[in-house]
């Protein structure tokens, strides 16, 4: 970018050295015009050269800023998907998406527009200043003198941008979070009759972002105004002098006038495009330092290493050491939990409502880490295991399973993303979803909304199990997939689930008594703490709070 700005400089000055070489020529020496045509020729490459090179340095600019884009977004994603996932439920989605998207385009000027313009401010003046001094030493002095103005103008007028360019980006940001939430939750919002409310912060949040906005551009008209009265001022005074000197004290030649004249708007020219630059350039660093802020975050993140599993064909065996797990807000805990789950073992987990269940499952997962001991697979740390490698082993199905917006196919798909139409078509009868994906008129090509809108719950189980169909994990957790559910729904998950288990180990959040008996090793939990562990028998016999558990589940079939 310097050499570039470097040539564009060279090519203003011989831009104004040919124009005069023409004018003095042609209207005071009287010369031919064929003695003239070299310089019309030089003069036609020189305004050629100029836009060309402005062009080059504008796309150098544009493209380091797509690679600043693409790394300040990489380094977000990572962040994001590095995050444990209590973290990363914190905070509003929409505010994430915000500093993802909006936050990282408001970057781009400052790389596309500001940074080229600073090498070209940086070389241009420098040079005409030169090519000035040479030809007339006062008039480079009244450069010289008149030029700091600007800068000096540029840091009153930046402190007063960059707080009102925060003040946007806050505004954006929240307006943002607000609006994904309400749309999010219409239709609660209709149920309870608040959606007028809702209508309201959503307006006074626009209402405030536009107005944010508004103070933005004021101040940028306000400096724009004051650069050119400080250039043009500037301009006067050379012009005024130069005036004197040629007319009245006669000591100036009209070549000389002329060159001075066409190089001084140049001059302050390339200052004030570094003035709007600088504008710019000041609500992207507001923008670099939200982005630095989400960055710099301290979020509890789960650590993987790069060992890779030796044996991926058989389910692991899992172990859990002296694990502990503490929420901040809640004060609640997991402590000291010694677990070993062998291979291919049915193994459910109970406890009352809080007891620290599905916090259990989500650490097996690789979701959160352990604040104390460690979780061992196969003997290998956790943390020391490859993420992919891991994650390949593993599918977890929730109570609300996710659903993308796409097809059928596609998110069945998800499980696997080579798999061919007819392993989807396999995985989807297995699953128990193919009846229903029968009576849709594009059958898997059906394009489902945002969260599953459009299915009931047992059909978005379904559909996640025909992922892990897909998938033929090792290691299947189920928290609590059939809560929730009617009867016949919940016998057809049941039935695939038997089916998905014959080949892996599965572990289970179970509330319903058939899936806890049918369990070979049942984990009982209670205020974060394993209370017994064994088979349906033994426990029944030897824990009083797994015996009283059975007793209000049986009342429960009973009634």
């Amino acid at each position: 970018m310097i050499l570039g700005a470097l040539i564009i400089g060279a090519s203003i000055i011989a831009q104004a050295f040919l124009t005069v070489e023409i004018v003095n020529n042609v209207f005071v020496d009287k010369t031919a015009f064929e003695a003239n045509v070299p310089f019309l020729i030089s003069l036609l490459l020189v305004l050629m050269l100029r836009p060309f090179l402005s062009y080059l340095m504008g796309r150098a600019g544009v493209k380091m800023a797509a690679t600043v884009k693409q790394r300040i977004r990489k380094a977000l994603l990572d962040k994001f998907s590095r995050e444990a996932l209590l973290t990363s439920h914190q905070g509003q989605s929409g505010q994430k998406v915000s500093v993802l998207l909006d936050a990282v385009d408001e970057i781009d000027a400052y790389y596309s527009k500001y940074i080229p313009q600073v090498f070209k401010t940086a070389v241009i003046p420098i040079l005409i200043l030169i090519a000035v001094s040479t030809q007339h030493l006062e008039t480079g002095l009244i450069m010289m003198v008149t030029a700091p103005f600007i800068p000096i103008f540029y840091i009153i007028i930046g402190i007063r941008t960059q707080k009102k360019s925060e003040e946007k980006l806050e505004q954006m940001t929240v307006f943002s979070g607000r609006f994904l939430d309400t749309i999010q939750g219409l239709t609660t919002l209709n149920l309870f009759r608040q959606s007028k409310k809702y209508r309201n912060i959503i307006k006074e949040s626009s209402l405030n972002y536009r107005d944010a906005t508004i103070e933005v551009l004021k101040v940028a008209f306000v400096s724009s105004l004051m650069l050119e009265l400080i250039s043009m001022l500037s301009i006067g005074i050379i012009a005024l002098e130069i005036g004197l000197r040629l007319i009245v004290f006669n000591s100036m030649s009209f070549a000389t006038a002329f060159f001075l004249l066409i190089l001084a708007p140049e001059f302050y020219l390339s200052l004030k495009e570094l003035g709007s630059a600088f504008h710019t350039g000041r609500g992207s660093m507001s923008a670099m330092k939200k982005v630095s802020e989400e960055l710099g975050r301290e979020s509890e993140e789960v650590t993987w290493g790069d060992q890779f599993i030796e044996n991926s064909e058989t389910p692991p065996k899992i172990a859990l050491k002296d694990v502990s797990y503490q929420y901040k807000d809640s004060g609640f805990s997991l402590s000291s939990l010694n677990i070993t789950i062998e291979p291919y073992r049915q193994v459910a987990v109970i406890g009352r409502s809080g007891s620290g269940k599905s916090t259990l499952l989500h650490m097996i997962a690789g979701l959160l880490p352990p604040q104390q001991g460690e979780i061992t697979i196969d003997h290998h740390s956790m943390t020391s295991l490859n993420e992919g490698s891991w994650f390949s082993q593993v599918s977890y199905i929730s109570q609300h399973p996710y659903i993308f917006t796409g097809t059928i196919a596609e998110n069945i798909r998800i499980g696997s993303k080579n798999a061919s139409q007819s392993e989807i078509e396999e995985a989807a009868v297995k699953a128990g979803i193919s009846a229903f994906v029968a009576t849709l008129e594009r059958g898997y090509e059906t394009i489902i909304g945002e969260s599953g809108r459009g299915l009931s719950g047992g059909e978005k189980q379904r559909l996640a199990l025909a992922r892990a169909f897909l998938k033929k994990p090792n290691v299947i957790l189920f928290d609590e997939p059939t809560t929730g559910l009617d009867l016949y729904t919940e016998k057809v998950l049941q039935s695939a689930m038997n089916s998905l288990s014959q080949n892996a180990t599965i572990i289970t959040v179970a509330h319903r008594l058939h899936t806890i008996r049918k369990a070979d090793h049942i984990i009982v939990l209670d205020q974060g703490k394993v209370m017994a562990e064994g088979t349906d028998k033994a426990l029944y016999e030897s824990s009083e709070l797994y015996r009283e558990m059975v007793n209000v589940q049986t009342e429960e079939v009973t009634l």
